[in-house]
């Protein structure tokens, strides 16, 4: 098949390899995920702790540091979807017409990615640098290779789609890996923020 990434193109080289760097930015999330279930098992420790001495108040302050734990967690978690998403799109890249329908939507995931883990795992910065400025350049040598121009309204819907996916399977994982935090502390939790 003319076009295809099979026989030696030089974008299927450039696609190994970005696979291989979504593949190492999922190690440093993994490892980052590791960090914050230490935390939460150690700070949910000392929410139970604390409210079995009826101290009511620094059982608050720990849930309340748990929840933003927990949030961060769940943007890692629903960062290490995409990517895993991502990847699975790139090895079922077989032409060139697939590169240009593939890449558009990741590329739009990833820069979002990029933005939100920027300051909260920094260790991933510049991998992920490295995977936008990969993909970039392989949507553009294979748009201009095959002819095809790229509809970003609908690239960006897919990556929406993506996303709102990664979210939600992000939100069922939490949902079954961490327990919830006691209802008495959850409850004066939201007296005080209120």
């Amino acid at each position: 098949m003319r076009g295809s990434l099979n026989q030696g193109e030089p974008l299927k080289p450039r696609l190994d390899q970005a696979s291989r760097e979504i593949q190492s930015v999922i190690g440093r999330l993994d490892g980052t995920m590791a960090k914050l279930r230490e935390n939460d098992a150690r700070l949910f420790g000392k929410i139970v702790s604390a409210t079995q001495k009826h101290d009511s108040a620094r059982a608050s302050v720990y849930a309340n540091e748990l929840g933003e734990l927990r949030k961060l967690n769940r943007m890692v978690t629903q960062s290490r979807l995409a990517l895993e998403q991502i990847m699975l799109r790139l090895n079922t890249i077989s032409d060139l017409g697939d590169i240009v329908t593939t890449l558009a939507p990741a590329t739009s995931i990833i820069s979002g990615l990029r933005q939100n883990l920027t300051g909260l795992v920094p260790e991933a910065e510049n991998g992920m640098s490295e995977i936008s400025n990969l993909l970039g350049g392989i949507l553009v040598d294979a748009g201009s290779v095959s002819g095809s121009s790229i509809d970003f309204g609908v690239a960006n819907e897919e990556a929406e789609s993506v996303l709102s996916e990664a979210a939600a399977v992000a939100e069922s994982r939490m949902e079954r890996t961490f327990p919830d935090i006691p209802v008495t502390v959850r409850q004066s939790t939201e007296m005080e923020e209120a």
